[in-house]
């Protein structure tokens, strides 16, 4: 008794295992691809939060007495312009500029406890890309000047 089309058969049903294959190949890299981006911008906000922290500590006088203190207010633009007046004001100007360049919609904002002497440095930005659709990522340092 002769078959005919059995290995037709075969071949579709082997091509169609092969297609579910790659499409779920397709998603997992998609996934990646999105939870990588998310990553690389939290160590830009990491990164970011420990410079404005050296910067305080360079100028550590002026940083325990809250000069360094700024609310989270709206975002700057990113710039590439020097920016002029005292030394707090223009490492918080550079900083809020650099958190607009590196970061979606990044904005950030410092507390300085004057009598325990903590910095509190606060870094959000727009990860809805990244994190299943969550806009604001937070990233917040505490740390003794």
């Amino acid at each position: 008794m002769k078959q005919s089309g059995f290995t037709l058969l075969e071949i579709l049903v082997a091509m169609l295992v092969m297609a579910i294959g790659l499409l779920g190949l397709a998603g997992l890299m998609t996934s990646s691809m999105r939870n990588n981006l998310s990553a690389s911008h939290r160590t830009q906000a990491t990164w970011m939060a420990y410079d404005i922290v050296d910067r305080m500590r360079a100028n550590r006088a002026t940083a325990v007495t809250g000069g360094y203190a700024t609310p989270m207010g709206t975002a700057a633009a990113c710039s590439a312009a020097q920016p002029t007046g005292t030394v707090p004001a223009q490492d918080i100007a550079a900083w809020k500029s650099q958190l607009a360049c590196v970061l979606p919609a990044g904005n950030g904002s410092i507390a300085v406890d004057t009598n325990t002497k903590v910095a509190t440095v606060l870094i959000q930005w727009n990860d809805s890309r990244g994190n299943q659709g969550l806009a604001n990522q937070t990233f917040k340092v505490e740390t003794q000047l």
